[in-house]
Protein backbone atom coordinates (compact mmCIF):
# COMPACT_ATOMS: atom_id res chain seq x y z
CA UNK A 1 0.00 0.00 0.00
CA UNK A 2 1.44 3.19 -0.82
CA UNK A 3 2.12 6.28 1.56
CA UNK A 4 -0.76 8.12 -0.18
CA UNK A 5 -3.30 5.27 0.09
CA UNK A 6 -2.23 5.00 3.46
CA UNK A 7 -3.35 8.71 4.48
CA UNK A 8 -6.53 8.73 2.57
CA UNK A 9 -7.44 5.11 4.43
CA UNK A 10 -6.61 6.84 7.54
CA UNK A 11 -9.04 9.20 6.72
CA UNK A 12 -12.53 9.01 8.18
CA UNK A 13 -15.95 10.51 6.65
CA UNK A 14 -17.41 12.13 9.67
CA UNK A 15 -20.94 13.16 7.88
CA UNK A 16 -23.58 10.69 7.50
CA UNK A 17 -24.32 8.38 5.00
CA UNK A 18 -27.26 10.41 2.71
CA UNK A 19 -30.16 7.98 2.96
CA UNK A 20 -34.16 8.90 3.90
CA UNK A 21 -33.00 8.72 7.18
CA UNK A 22 -30.41 11.63 6.73
CA UNK A 23 -33.19 13.75 4.87
CA UNK A 24 -36.23 13.05 7.34
CA UNK A 25 -33.80 14.47 10.13
CA UNK A 26 -32.82 17.19 8.06
CA UNK A 27 -36.16 18.91 7.57
CA UNK A 28 -36.84 18.27 11.28
CA UNK A 29 -34.13 19.82 12.37
CA UNK A 30 -34.46 22.92 9.76
CA UNK A 31 -37.50 23.24 11.87
CA UNK A 32 -36.73 23.02 15.28
CA UNK A 33 -33.98 25.30 14.01
CA UNK A 34 -36.96 28.18 12.81
CA UNK A 35 -38.73 27.60 16.14
CA UNK A 36 -35.78 27.88 18.15
CA UNK A 37 -34.43 30.49 16.62
CA UNK A 38 -37.48 32.17 16.70
CA UNK A 39 -37.54 31.05 20.30
CA UNK A 40 -34.78 33.37 21.39
CA UNK A 41 -35.40 36.13 19.31
CA UNK A 42 -39.00 36.50 19.22
CA UNK A 43 -39.75 34.92 22.31
CA UNK A 44 -37.35 35.69 24.96
CA UNK A 45 -35.74 38.55 23.58
CA UNK A 46 -39.12 40.07 22.87
CA UNK A 47 -38.06 41.54 19.41
CA UNK A 48 -41.57 40.97 17.66
CA UNK A 49 -42.92 43.06 21.12
CA UNK A 50 -43.82 46.04 21.93
CA UNK A 51 -40.87 46.08 24.33
CA UNK A 52 -38.29 45.32 21.07
CA UNK A 53 -34.91 47.32 21.59
CA UNK A 54 -33.59 46.52 17.88
CA UNK A 55 -30.81 44.44 18.98
CA UNK A 56 -32.90 41.22 19.77
CA UNK A 57 -31.34 39.84 16.04
CA UNK A 58 -27.80 40.45 16.82
CA UNK A 59 -28.07 39.34 20.58
CA UNK A 60 -29.32 35.79 19.18
CA UNK A 61 -27.09 35.28 16.94
CA UNK A 62 -24.37 36.06 19.19
CA UNK A 63 -26.01 34.09 21.99
CA UNK A 64 -26.57 31.04 19.13
CA UNK A 65 -22.59 31.89 17.65
CA UNK A 66 -20.88 30.56 20.52
CA UNK A 67 -22.15 26.79 20.94
CA UNK A 68 -21.92 26.31 17.00
CA UNK A 69 -18.26 27.71 17.16
CA UNK A 70 -17.91 25.04 20.03
CA UNK A 71 -19.48 22.49 18.04
CA UNK A 72 -17.96 22.56 14.81
CA UNK A 73 -14.83 22.57 16.79
CA UNK A 74 -15.78 19.26 18.10
CA UNK A 75 -16.53 18.00 15.05
CA UNK A 76 -13.84 18.53 13.69
CA UNK A 77 -11.60 17.26 16.26
CA UNK A 78 -12.81 14.03 16.20
CA UNK A 79 -11.29 11.02 14.42
CA UNK A 80 -14.90 9.04 13.60
CA UNK A 81 -18.96 10.18 13.02
CA UNK A 82 -20.67 10.67 15.95
CA UNK A 83 -24.48 10.77 15.31
CA UNK A 84 -25.51 13.12 18.46
CA UNK A 85 -22.40 15.34 17.85
CA UNK A 86 -23.23 15.42 14.02
CA UNK A 87 -27.00 16.25 14.25
CA UNK A 88 -26.33 18.66 17.14
CA UNK A 89 -23.89 20.83 15.08
CA UNK A 90 -26.51 21.16 12.72
CA UNK A 91 -29.59 22.04 14.55
CA UNK A 92 -26.85 24.72 16.15
CA UNK A 93 -26.29 25.62 12.55
CA UNK A 94 -30.25 26.15 11.36
CA UNK A 95 -31.30 28.16 14.37
CA UNK A 96 -28.22 30.43 13.91
CA UNK A 97 -29.20 30.85 10.17
CA UNK A 98 -32.58 31.48 11.16
CA UNK A 99 -31.45 34.77 13.32
CA UNK A 100 -28.69 35.80 11.32
CA UNK A 101 -31.29 35.89 8.11
CA UNK A 102 -33.40 37.79 10.20
CA UNK A 103 -31.08 40.25 11.46
CA UNK A 104 -29.96 40.82 7.41
CA UNK A 105 -33.49 40.95 6.27
CA UNK A 106 -34.95 43.39 9.19
CA UNK A 107 -32.15 44.72 11.07
CA UNK A 108 -30.25 45.08 8.22
CA UNK A 109 -33.02 46.93 6.53
CA UNK A 110 -32.05 44.80 3.14
CA UNK A 111 -35.24 42.88 3.00
CA UNK A 112 -36.10 39.43 1.60
CA UNK A 113 -34.74 39.90 -1.91
CA UNK A 114 -31.61 41.51 -0.73
CA UNK A 115 -31.06 39.00 1.99
CA UNK A 116 -31.86 35.93 -0.43
CA UNK A 117 -29.28 37.36 -2.92
CA UNK A 118 -26.62 37.97 -0.71
CA UNK A 119 -26.60 35.06 0.77
CA UNK A 120 -27.51 33.00 -2.18
CA UNK A 121 -24.10 34.53 -3.25
CA UNK A 122 -22.17 33.71 -0.24
CA UNK A 123 -23.22 30.21 -0.75
CA UNK A 124 -21.92 29.80 -3.85
CA UNK A 125 -18.67 31.99 -3.43
CA UNK A 126 -18.14 29.12 -0.16
CA UNK A 127 -18.99 26.24 -2.71
CA UNK A 128 -16.86 27.74 -5.39
CA UNK A 129 -13.50 28.49 -2.91
CA UNK A 130 -14.06 24.91 -1.91
CA UNK A 131 -13.99 23.23 -4.86
CA UNK A 132 -11.30 25.46 -6.10
CA UNK A 133 -8.91 24.34 -3.07
CA UNK A 134 -10.23 20.55 -3.12
CA UNK A 135 -11.12 19.65 -6.71
CA UNK A 136 -14.56 18.53 -5.75
CA UNK A 137 -17.53 19.71 -3.44
CA UNK A 138 -18.85 16.25 -2.66
CA UNK A 139 -19.40 15.27 0.85
CA UNK A 140 -18.05 12.19 0.65
CA UNK A 141 -14.71 13.87 1.37
CA UNK A 142 -15.35 15.32 4.34
CA UNK A 143 -12.69 13.58 6.13
CA UNK A 144 -10.15 16.35 6.90
CA UNK A 145 -10.08 19.60 9.10
CA UNK A 146 -9.63 21.86 5.92
CA UNK A 147 -12.48 20.23 4.11
CA UNK A 148 -14.64 20.29 6.83
CA UNK A 149 -13.72 24.36 7.48
CA UNK A 150 -15.56 24.56 3.81
CA UNK A 151 -18.20 22.18 4.42
CA UNK A 152 -19.40 23.80 7.75
CA UNK A 153 -19.25 26.93 6.07
CA UNK A 154 -21.57 26.28 3.03
CA UNK A 155 -23.84 24.58 5.41
CA UNK A 156 -24.27 27.58 7.77
CA UNK A 157 -24.81 30.07 4.48
CA UNK A 158 -27.12 27.36 2.71
CA UNK A 159 -29.35 27.69 6.39
CA UNK A 160 -29.40 30.94 6.61
CA UNK A 161 -30.31 31.65 2.76
CA UNK A 162 -33.09 29.13 2.88
CA UNK A 163 -34.67 31.15 6.13
CA UNK A 164 -34.62 34.15 4.28
CA UNK A 165 -36.37 32.50 0.97
CA UNK A 166 -38.89 30.75 3.45
CA UNK A 167 -39.90 34.24 4.44
CA UNK A 168 -39.96 35.87 0.98
CA UNK A 169 -41.93 33.20 -0.28
CA UNK A 170 -44.43 32.97 3.07
CA UNK A 171 -44.92 36.89 2.66
CA UNK A 172 -44.98 37.07 -0.89
CA UNK A 173 -48.57 35.50 -0.81
CA UNK A 174 -47.84 32.06 -0.44
CA UNK A 175 -48.50 31.94 3.41
CA UNK A 176 -46.78 29.54 5.37
CA UNK A 177 -48.80 26.49 4.16
CA UNK A 178 -47.89 27.44 0.48
CA UNK A 179 -44.37 27.69 1.00
CA UNK A 180 -44.27 24.90 2.18
CA UNK A 181 -46.40 22.68 -0.25
CA UNK A 182 -43.81 24.61 -3.01
CA UNK A 183 -40.71 24.01 -1.20
CA UNK A 184 -41.72 20.32 -1.04
CA UNK A 185 -42.78 20.04 -4.41
CA UNK A 186 -39.21 21.49 -5.38
CA UNK A 187 -37.98 18.82 -3.08
CA UNK A 188 -39.13 16.10 -4.79
CA UNK A 189 -38.72 17.27 -8.23
CA UNK A 190 -34.63 17.36 -7.13
CA UNK A 191 -35.71 13.77 -5.41
CA UNK A 192 -36.73 12.43 -8.94
CA UNK A 193 -33.89 13.82 -11.06
CA UNK A 194 -31.40 12.43 -8.55
CA UNK A 195 -32.80 8.85 -9.95
CA UNK A 196 -34.15 9.25 -12.99
CA UNK A 197 -31.39 11.76 -15.02
CA UNK A 198 -27.62 12.04 -15.30
CA UNK A 199 -27.53 15.60 -13.56
CA UNK A 200 -24.74 15.61 -10.87
CA UNK A 201 -25.55 14.02 -8.07
CA UNK A 202 -23.64 16.39 -6.18
CA UNK A 203 -25.25 19.40 -7.46
CA UNK A 204 -28.75 17.77 -6.75
CA UNK A 205 -27.39 17.01 -3.24
CA UNK A 206 -26.37 21.05 -2.71
CA UNK A 207 -29.70 21.67 -4.01
CA UNK A 208 -32.12 19.69 -1.97
CA UNK A 209 -29.82 20.28 0.89
CA UNK A 210 -30.58 24.07 0.75
CA UNK A 211 -34.13 23.27 -0.27
CA UNK A 212 -34.77 21.97 2.75
CA UNK A 213 -34.41 24.51 4.61
CA UNK A 214 -37.14 27.05 3.33
CA UNK A 215 -39.45 24.22 3.97
CA UNK A 216 -38.32 23.67 7.28
CA UNK A 217 -38.47 27.30 7.70
CA UNK A 218 -42.37 28.01 6.33
CA UNK A 219 -43.28 24.83 8.18
CA UNK A 220 -41.78 25.86 11.15
CA UNK A 221 -43.18 29.29 10.90
CA UNK A 222 -47.09 27.65 10.08
CA UNK A 223 -46.69 25.72 13.52
CA UNK A 224 -46.00 28.94 15.87
CA UNK A 225 -47.13 32.16 13.71
CA UNK A 226 -50.76 33.28 14.94
CA UNK A 227 -53.99 31.95 13.51
CA UNK A 228 -54.84 35.71 12.35
CA UNK A 229 -51.28 35.51 9.86
CA UNK A 230 -52.55 31.53 8.71
CA UNK A 231 -50.14 29.73 11.66
CA UNK A 232 -51.21 27.24 14.24
CA UNK A 233 -50.14 29.80 17.30
CA UNK A 234 -48.45 26.31 19.00
CA UNK A 235 -45.85 27.88 21.17
CA UNK A 236 -42.72 27.94 20.00
CA UNK A 237 -40.43 26.52 23.11
CA UNK A 238 -42.93 24.18 22.88
CA UNK A 239 -42.51 23.30 19.42
CA UNK A 240 -38.86 22.91 19.43
CA UNK A 241 -39.24 20.54 22.62
CA UNK A 242 -41.13 18.12 20.85
CA UNK A 243 -39.25 18.53 17.85
CA UNK A 244 -36.14 17.80 19.76
CA UNK A 245 -37.04 14.82 21.22
CA UNK A 246 -38.71 13.12 18.15
CA UNK A 247 -34.91 14.20 16.34
CA UNK A 248 -33.68 12.07 19.39
CA UNK A 249 -35.71 9.38 19.15
CA UNK A 250 -34.99 8.68 14.89
CA UNK A 251 -31.36 9.11 15.25
CA UNK A 252 -31.26 6.10 17.33
CA UNK A 253 -34.17 4.40 15.55
CA UNK A 254 -33.19 5.10 12.05
CA UNK A 255 -29.79 3.73 11.07
CA UNK A 256 -26.72 6.09 11.54
CA UNK A 257 -23.27 5.53 9.64
CA UNK A 258 -20.89 7.45 8.15
CA UNK A 259 -20.75 7.87 4.68
CA UNK A 260 -18.15 6.12 2.33
CA UNK A 261 -15.14 7.77 1.81
CA UNK A 262 -14.09 7.98 -1.62
CA UNK A 263 -10.75 6.57 -1.20
CA UNK A 264 -11.70 3.60 0.75
CA UNK A 265 -12.20 1.41 -2.05
CA UNK A 266 -9.03 2.19 -3.93
CA UNK A 267 -6.63 1.97 -0.50
CA UNK A 268 -8.54 -1.24 0.50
Amino acid sequence: MSVHARSIATEAAKVPAVTLGFWIIKILATTLGETGGDSITMSWLGETTSEATGYGYLIGTGLLLVPFVTLVIFQIVTRKFHPLLYWATIAASTMLGTTLADYATRSIGIGYPGGSILLFTLVMLSLAGWYWTEGTVSVQTVGTPRVEAWYWTTITFSQTLGTALGDWAADSGLGYDGGALVFGAMLAVTAAAYYRTRISHVLLFWAAFILTRPLGATVGDFLDKPMAKGGLEVSRPLATAVLFVLIVALIFVLPQRAGSHPGENAAA
